[in-house]
């Protein structure tokens, strides 16, 4: 992106921003559901500010304006904002307020802070609501005024919308509802409002393409104790029946209006709804015309503990989808040097070895290729500019997945190419022997991810080393790579409640070391909580590779290891043979037994 465009496009919206009386004017990464990664029509901020990554917010003034991101995005957001004028906030860093706390200072009474409400969480309008009366300044919602600066705007995605058998789900919608409706039910609530795009899929057995790697819909549900709205745009769900399971199908754009009639008929009934994904908009007619609890939806746990059949397909995804990256090392250690290979074209090979697989649908997410230096953007993209050539020296790292009918995966490997430094090596080590150690633990039912992140970082932080991200995720159902409620990390955060890891629960583990200008190391499994005894002392929990890909022995050295170390990875190694080696041809086999030997 050029400055000069950035420059032209905040002119633009400070236009529109004058013209409406808006003094400050905020734009999230949000789509109108809450959504993580969110299609081209949605994405403003990047737009406006030229800044690409996932998560960030920026806020326009009059003549300032200033972007949030978290540590993920701190090298990439430092590029893609120099010389746009806009300042870089680095969230959590000491000193760097809060955008809320950025406000409270800046605003001034009688200003206006302008937002799309339909794209800022109920929650984070609250907030800011509630800035605005106590600095005696006002909130503007209703007018998207980057709709309005916004020049040939891609216009909003309409898929195909397509129904899941039970030979996937193992579950059919009518159930599920049953099972909504009976947590509804036990919390003395009348209707569920739904927004957050994964759970309706889930929810009803269906799925899309509005976002990329993302199968899911645009669409809204209203689910009552003895009834059931689902929002689509009914060009995308032609063809499409739930009326066996008492479902009925409204167009997408009626939900506001639908919505404000039927809580007329039924005034003062109890809506839940979680607040995260819920719209500013949405809390604002919710909370007019009924008695509406923001709290998290029913679906979120449900959907988190995957049935057997889910299960089982994930198992089967994932083992598949091991012996495509192994297949991917192996061709890119013989061909590196010898060909033109760049991070683009090996992440497209990447993508051409996972098509090769029955079921194959799409990536779950862009594929992260960062070569030497680049590996240490912890959510690299590589583009035409930054594209960089692979040669027979020092490390790549490649953070990929894929949607499978059966599952979706992720999973990191940083790979050697050639010959790499001492310091690369230890760090290598310590990442790995992180990743191992986190993924043999067996802890007590009851126990959350904060409880266990130590496992990962012990020996990092022994060393006064550290990385600013989360250790681990939960894992979608041929769904979103990303999806709570579980989640592990250290840090303890008041806003964000905390959920005990259960059996059947899917789980990254994926520590990493990022050294700007120097290289970067992440090794990431994606784990199933399986129940491993029950006692006199409780119920005990443990962790099943569902990933089955070699580490990368090149870049062990034992000196950094321990001897308990060095046997997590040799037992972890003689797992990936047993599994894989059925899966390769004759050239890659020998590749394989020679690469997971014994330390």
């Amino acid at each position: 992106m050029e400055n000069e465009q950035v420059t032209k496009r905040l002119s633009a919206l400070r236009k529109a921003m004058e013209e409406n009386k808006v003094d400050y004017y905020m734009i999230t990464s949000a789509d109108c559901h809450g959504s993580e990664y969110v299609h081209k029509h949605f994405r403003a901020r990047a737009y406006f500010s030229g800044f690409t990554g996932s998560n960030g917010t920026l806020l326009v003034g009059k003549k300032s304006a200033a972007l949030w991101t978290d540590g993920r995005y701190f090298l990439q957001a430092e590029e893609q904002l120099a010389g746009t004028g806009i300042e870089l906030m680095r969230m959590e860093e000491k000193g760097v307020p809060e955008i809320e706390e950025y406000l409270q200072v800046k605003l001034q009474k009688g200003e206006f802070l302008g937002f799309d409400g339909d794209c800022v969480s109920a929650e984070q309008g609250k907030r800011l609501e509630k800035i605005c009366e106590e600095k005696g300044a006002a909130v503007s919602f209703e007018r998207d005024l980057a709709d309005i600066a916004w020049e040939y705007r891609p216009a909003r995605p309409a898929n195909p919308v397509w129904e899941l058998s039970e030979e996937y789900a193992g579950e059919s919608c009518g159930d599920k509802l049953k099972e909504v409706r009976c947590i509804l039910e036990k919390e003395g609530m009348d209707y569920l409002f739904l927004s957050s795009l994964d759970d309706i899929m889930w929810l009803f057995n269906l799925r899309g393409a509005d976002i990329a790697c993302n199968p899911v819909a645009l669409s809204y549900a209203f689910v009552g104790r003895d009834e059931c709205t689902l929002f689509l745009q009914k060009k995308a769900a032609q063809g499409l029946s739930l009326e066996r399971f008492g479902v009925t199908i409204e167009e997408y754009d009626k939900v506001f209006d639908w919505i404000s009639q039927k809580l007329n008929k039924v005034r003062g009934k109890k809506v839940t709804s979680p607040g995260g994904y819920l719209s500013h908009r949405m809390r604002k007619l919710l909370s007019g015309k009924s008695e509406l609890i923001l709290r998290e939806s029913p679906t979120e746990l449900l959907k988190a503990i995957k049935n057997e059949t889910e299960l089982s397909c994930s198992r089967e995804a994932y083992l598949k989808d091991s012996a495509a990256l192994c297949k991917f090392i192996y061709w890119l250690k013989n061909h590196v040097g010898k060909e033109e290979i760049t991070e683009i074209s090996a992440a497209d090979k990447l993508e051409e070895f996972r098509r090769q697989i029955s079921g194959f649908l799409d990536i779950s997410f862009a594929t992260i290729c960062g070569y030497a230096d680049n590996g240490a953007i912890v959510h690299y993209s590589a583009t035409e500019e930054t594209d960089r050539r692979l040669t027979k020296k020092g490390m790549v790292l490649v953070d990929s997945g894929g949607q499978y009918m059966g599952g979706t995966t992720d999973v990191t490997r940083t790979i050697v190419l050639g010959e790499v430094s001492e310091e690369e090596k230890r760090i290598f080590s310590l990442v790995s022997a992180a990743m191992l150690r986190l993924a043999e633990a067996s802890f007590p039912e009851g126990a959350t991810g904060r409880n266990l992140d130590i496992l990962a970082r012990e020996e990092l932080w022994k060393a006064h080393l550290d990385y600013r991200h989360g250790t681990g995720h939960g894992i979608g159902y041929i769904l979103n790579v990303h999806e709570g409620p579980q989640r592990i990390s250290w840090q303890y955060r008041k806003e964000a409640k905390e959920y005990a890891l259960r059996a059947g629960m899917l789980i990254s583990d994926e520590p990493g070391m990022y050294f700007a200008g120097k290289f970067g190391v992440r090794t990431e499994n994606i784990l199933e909580v399986v129940k491993e005894e029950e006692n006199e002392y409780g119920t005990f929990l443990g962790f099943r590779h569902l990933t089955l890909v070699p580490i990368d022995k090149e870049a062990l050295d034992k000196r950094f290891l321990t001897s308990e170390d060095a046997e997590r990875i040799n037992r972890y190694h003689k797992l990936v043979r047993e599994k894989v080696l059925p899966l390769l041809e004759q050239e890659e086999k020998e590749w394989l037994l020679e690469a997971t030997k014994e330390l």
